[in-house]
């Protein structure tokens, strides 16, 4: 009978692996890992600490999730990392767990992590993101869903990026990025509206041109960001307008260093 786990992977009797995953040469599984159906674990993988893995997940050769934050505070506290369904991790990837007792570092569905990514202590990855090679994220980092991130980005702690933007490669981003537009450079600046990704994710034409007229208002119109959300509550009630809305607020807030500004 063919097994699903190869003879030279260590795994901890007391790991939960549903029958139907598969593990390569070399992995190394702990203790308190937990692993759904249909995943594929590649040789010399490494999982350990308080990890909790879905279904139909890839995770590639090298990759090593679950171990101790790069974060002096941490002082051995029961933390974890829970993973979704669908995510492709490439290699060498690494996913540490969160610094405080009960806190988590996130995925969720759907994710293509490329090789050597870092996911850093108490990051949140929501679903559908694209990460490019050899991106670094520090802690705390939040990145919503379908956001498409080039190779070689750096993001600073407690950033934010917004839902369907663009983070174009080898960009310095020490503020939020905000929903649906497109960053580049050092320092980085909004350069556009994220035209690729608004329409492969699907929005009307007229969702389209309401966040036209949203970018003139924000980066065109020389007004001050109050004032232009001001202006933005001018323009019709529509889920994408509120999201920009809500998420400019809160980029605004108190402890929180703002949003990237626009090229000009």
């Amino acid at each position: 009978m063919k097994t699903l786990i190869h003879p030279t992977a260590v795994i901890h009797p007391d790991a939960q692996l549903h029958p139907s995953v598969q593990v390569g040469a070399y992995a190394v599984i702990g203790e308190q890992v937990k692993v759904g159906s249909d995943t594929v674990i590649g040789a010399h993988v490494v999982l350990d600490g308080l990890t909790e893995i879905g279904s139909q997940n890839k995770i590639f050769p090298g990759a090593a999730i679950g171990l101790e934050p790069q974060d002096l505070k941490y002082q051995g506290a029961a933390s974890w990392v829970k993973i979704g369904d669908r995510n492709t991790i490439r290699e060498y990837v690494t996913i540490n767990r969160a610094t405080g007792a009960g806190e988590a570092t996130v995925i969720g569905n759907g994710n293509l992590l490329m090789a050597y990514v870092h996911v850093a202590h108490n990051c949140v990855i929501e679903d559908s993101v694209i990460i490019s090679n050899a991106l670094a994220m520090a802690g705390h980092v939040h990145i919503e869903s379908r956001a498409v991130i080039g190779g070689a980005v750096g993001i600073h702690q407690f950033v934010r990026v917004g839902r369907m933007a663009m983070l174009g490669g080898m960009s310095r981003i020490d503020r939020d990025v905000p929903p649906y537009m497109l960053v580049e450079g050092s320092p980085s600046r909004v350069r556009s509206l994220n035209l690729v990704g608004i329409k492969r994710a699907g929005l009307s034409m007229t969702e389209l041109g309401y966040l036209k007229k949203a970018f003139r208002i924000l980066y065109r119109s020389g007004l001050p960001l109050t004032e232009a959300l001001e202006q933005l509550d001018l323009l019709p009630d529509n889920e994408h307008l509120q999201h920009l809305r809500s998420f400019l607020q809160l980029s605004q807030s108190e402890g929180r260093r703002g949003p990237i500004p626009g090229k000009g």
